[in-house]
């Protein structure tokens, strides 16, 4: 459940295979996007950092940096909506030199259209600016639906750019459970979520997330890739999220 600006986007095999991941984003789970939206006339801040838990064969210890905020745009209750901007650093001139990410998602909450009704969104994210390289260009859909006691969950799909995911697997599922675990403390989130394809995007992700104030929380994560050779090695996520006003 939280609401964050986050796309991991990578560029050939070869930046990939030295750089490592790249993203732009809307709000996600942990890797994986949510159905959630920012709300009307508020604007959230993240601020993730994905740190290599090894090196690849070469030695290269590659982590990625990203920036983002996210605006919600549309006044409804039944039908929300947000765009996104995303800063993403690799320490890679081939990555850096084209820095800038877009993503933007409409969706309608649960309840919204009838009783107990899911809830649904549709989106994209990764439109970087460098053709066939940042340019992942995933568009996705979801449904979600929030089980008592048990917590929420999450399924859809996604397609993207084959050239800048590096692999004709260019499309897969999106998978992901959430809950609040308020028996224990309402600041207190866990999160688990899983995106197909072997490609450069693909990853099983969990983690748990703080809210150290109404509006700010900290999430913690980890993340798996399932093509190595694409996305790089695992990384370790923390997660800044601040949302104003």
């Amino acid at each position: 459940m939280k609401r964050m600006t986050k796309s991991f986007i990578m560029a050939t095999a070869l930046t990939i295979a030295t750089t490592g991941i790249a993203m732009a984003t809307p709000s996600t789970q942990i890797w994986i996007p949510s159905t959630d939206v920012q709300a009307y006339k508020t604007l959230h801040l993240g601020i993730d950092n994905y740190t290599r838990t090894s090196s690849n064969g070469s030695g290269i210890r590659p982590n990625a940096y990203d920036l983002g905020l996210t605006a919600g745009v549309l006044p409804f209750e039944k039908v929300q909506a947000e765009v996104g901007v995303d800063y993403m650093t690799y320490g890679s001139d081939a990555m850096d030199g084209s820095p800038i990410y877009f993503n933007g998602k409409v969706a309608t909450p649960e309840g919204s259209l009838f009783t107990m009704s899911p809830a649904l969104a549709v989106g994209g994210y990764g439109f970087g600016t460098k053709s066939d390289f940042t340019d992942l260009n995933i568009v996705y859909g979801l449904v979600a639906e929030t089980v008592p006691v048990v917590g929420r969950f999450s399924a859809g799909y996604y397609k993207g750019n084959d050239k800048a995911l590096l692999s004709t697997d260019d499309h897969g599922v999106l998978l992901s459970w959430d809950r609040t675990l308020s028996e224990i403390s309402d600041k207190l989130w866990l999160g688990v979520d899983y995106q197909g394809g072997d490609n450069a995007v693909g990853a099983f992700s969990f983690g748990a997330s703080w809210a150290f104030a109404k509006n700010v929380s900290v999430i913690f994560g980890y993340d798996i890739y399932n093509d190595k050779a694409l996305a790089g090695e695992n990384t370790f996520t923390t997660q800044l999220d601040i949302n104003f006003p």
